[in-house]
């Protein structure tokens, strides 16, 4: 007898799709928990008793999510939720401090309500530090879904496993992947299209460093390209726009690209210009 497609979705998809957070639901818990550090994103503001009980809401809702991995994870879902909002002060701290940043860094933001509001960037640095502290516990695909789920909104993607520092700016954003061993220091800076990324993808790579170290104070500008796991720029250096980089760089270094633009009257210009791609 012909299977039927009904049959063979089953077949296929009872055998790998039970043992995994609900992606719909771990969505939801980014959006709560978001809500729960910043309410102003929802124009309120919460009483002492409202966060407590909101906070132990979100401590149940996260033991749900980490149920379905239980036998993969190395502690038991209460263990890993308890650890989890112990150090939700300290991440918080840290947001706090992240946003003072963007504020002393983008002439275009005008308080700090703006940038949590409004700053893609931010956002994406919120979640990561949140992912971070679950895969920094053994947990896996969870964080993995918390950090798509912004990848998916703002294009940026950073894996939850890089290990990002203290006073993290993001401008603009769009297009800026971290891998997932890479390592960031303090008060870096990063424009759009910046890539941190493996020199090359090989599956038995899994366990080794394979993305760049970023040292302390370092600016990295749109378009540039830094790969390898050996490969580390040294402490406040600046790295120009549109710079490919696969070895490392001493402190206090200036890297750049150097173009030449060419102007001419377009009325005496015969060569074709008008490219399909």
């Amino acid at each position: 007898m012909k299977q039927s497609f009904a049959d063979l979705l089953y077949s296929i998809n009872h055998s790998y799709c039970t043992d995994v957070p609900s992606m719909i639901d771990t969505h939801r818990f980014v959006d709560d928990i978001l809500l729960l550090l910043f309410p102003i994103k929802g124009n309120r503001s919460l009483d002492k008793r409202e966060i407590e009980i909101r906070l132990e809401r979100m401590k149940l809702r996260l033991k749900e999510l980490l149920i379905p991995l239980e036998k993969v994870i190395k502690d038991t879902p209460e263990s890993i939720a308890s650890e989890f909002f112990k150090q939700l002060p300290l991440v918080y701290k840290s947001l706090l401090d992240d946003a003072d940043v963007f504020m002393k860094s983008d002439p275009a933001a005008n308080c700090v309500e703006e940038v949590i509001l409004c700053y893609p960037g931010y956002s994406c640095i919120v979640v990561h530090r949140l992912s971070h502290v679950l895969y920094e516990l053994g947990v896996p695909v969870l964080p993995r879904i918390m950090s798509e789920y912004l990848h998916g909104m703002t294009g940026i993607d950073i894996h939850p496993g890089a290990r990002i520092g203290k006073n993290f700016f993001i401008d603009h954003g769009t297009g800026i992947v971290i891998g997932e061993t890479a390592e960031v220091g303090n008060n870096v800076k990063i424009y759009q299209g910046v890539t941190l990324g493996a020199l090359y993808v090989a599956k038995k790579l899994s366990d080794t460093k394979r993305h760049p170290t970023i040292e302390d104070n370092v600016i990295i500008y749109s378009g540039s390209t830094i790969l390898g796991g050996n490969t580390v720029i040294g402490h406040d250096t600046i790295i120009g726009g549109n710079v490919w980089l696969t070895e490392s760089v001493v402190p206090h270094s200036i890297v750049y690209r150097q173009h030449k633009s060419i102007i001419r009257d377009s009325k005496s210009f015969n060569e074709p210009i008008n490219f399909i791609i």
